[in-house]
């Protein structure tokens, strides 16, 4: 059987830097597919998508809310050349209801051990509108090897140079953070991946660089070190988001290969300044994630903090706007007070903003989204930073014996000269 999987593309924000990484909900999808299905994959951003009447299902696979208008583009183009389309991933999850008038079924919750069903009811043409298993969360030792062979990997560089690979070791979270869908997607249990399988799948990879996009790796310690230790003999470079706190948890993942880590900073205290020179301290990078909008912040407060992000010398910085996606508590806080004005979904990208703040207009927070993108970079671009953090990661691969230059990026010397092209 052959299955056209489909990853929509959406709008790159502005002022961002243009590449691309190789999408993960679509290759850890394709594992969980039976044997005898052949798959042909189309990453949109990366590549124009060849509508054909010689597939026998097609499949649209969407993570971000700014996907979900293309992708029911998509489903209403294959279904007029007579193609049945089955929807899953993140924002399907989150869209359901609308994505339902457009899909022939939609696939909610994870998809191990599932999708011999939907596939033998396809066979069979009795396919559901509806397969619901959010509430049936698989063994999470079921998940199996992501299947990176569906890529068109020579589209994932950037002026030469190699973009991350995406792997995950664990699933859940238990937090429940006011912005965040994780805790209705995956529940608020942390479900860690057996060490062993993570370390087969990561041996797997042939890529030196990763971003492990596990929602957060601090929520158990002695997992956490675990996983650091076993992954010191493998020698790849990777970036991740919160690691914990803690010296002996930083040793081991400096060790391990921890190139960057995504850290919240939300405030200009001293417990931030320190979190950022420990991580400094153990040879880790840190980029900041900034939301902006949040109903304690004025005007004065989120310039104070952008002075302060200079000061503590992040190694870059991602600024956004509070986005009220559904099934989230801002949402349902804003929904209740009527104070979301925009529901094209297009814009809910994290760069726009749909609603209206408590402190200040909705074009004043919108200005000082695009100051603080300029007021950060002002003295060392976006790609000038990034430089610096690859160069860490080559000089170390160079160390090791394990640099791979793309033909046409053969020393570090022509990886600088393209990144400063820009």
């Amino acid at each position: 059987m052959k299955f056209h999987l489909i990853y929509p593309k959406w709008e790159k924000l502005e002022g961002q830097t243009t590449f691309h990484l190789p999408p993960h909900g679509p290759v850890v999808f394709a594992a969980s597919l039976p044997s005898y299905v052949d798959v042909v994959f189309t990453d949109e951003n990366v590549e124009p998508i060849q509508f054909s009447s010689d597939v026998d299902f097609v499949g649209i696979s969407m993570m971000l809310t700014t996907q979900v208008k293309r992708g029911w583009e998509i489903a209403q183009q294959y279904q007029k050349l007579g193609k049945k389309v089955l929807f899953g991933g993140i924002s399907t999850m989150l869209h359901a209801e609308e994505t339902m008038t457009y899909a022939d079924a939609i696939f909610l919750g994870e998809s191990e051990g599932k999708m011999e069903t939907v596939f033998e009811d396809f066979r069979n043409n009795r396919l559901k509108k509806v397969y619901n298993f959010m509430n049936d969360l698989p063994d999470i030792s079921l998940v199996g090897t992501a299947r990176r062979d569906i890529l068109n990997k020579t589209m994932y560089y950037h002026r030469g140079t190699r973009m991350v690979d995406l792997f995950h070791a664990s699933r859940g979270c238990r937090y429940n953070c006011y912005p965040c869908a994780v805790a209705y997607l995956g529940g608020r249990k942390f479900r860690p991946r057996p060490i062993d399988k993570s370390i087969e799948e990561l041996e797997k990879i042939d890529n030196n660089r990763l971003f492990i996009v596990d929602n957060s790796l601090a929520c158990d310690t002695k997992w956490e070190m675990d996983l650091f230790k076993e992954m010191i003999p493998l020698k790849k470079n990777w970036c991740c988001h919160t690691i914990e706190d803690k010296p002996e948890v930083l040793d081991l993942a400096a060790q391990a290969g921890a190139w960057y880590v995504y850290q919240a900073v939300f405030d200009t205290s001293d417990y931030i300044r320190e979190r950022i020179k420990r991580y400094h301290d153990y040879g880790i990078g840190v980029e900041g994630t900034i939301l902006l909008g949040l109903d304690n912040q004025t005007e004065d407060s989120i310039k104070r903090l952008i002075d302060f992000l200079l000061e503590i010398e992040l190694d870059l910085a991602e600024f956004t706007v509070l986005t009220p996606f559904p099934k989230t508590k801002a949402y349902d806080d804003l929904l209740q007070q009527k104070r979301i004005f925009n529901f094209n979904w297009n814009d809910y990208n994290a760069g726009k903003v749909v609603y209206q703040p408590k402190n200040m207009t909705p074009e004043k927070l919108q200005e000082l989204y695009y100051y603080a993108w300029d007021a950060f970079y002002k003295d060392e671009t976006q790609s000038e930073k990034m430089f610096k953090l690859f160069m860490k990661v080559i000089n170390k691969e160079i160390d090791n014996g394990i640099y791979k230059p793309r033909s046409e990026d053969s020393s570090n010397k022509s990886f600088g000269k393209n990144i400063r092209r820009k």
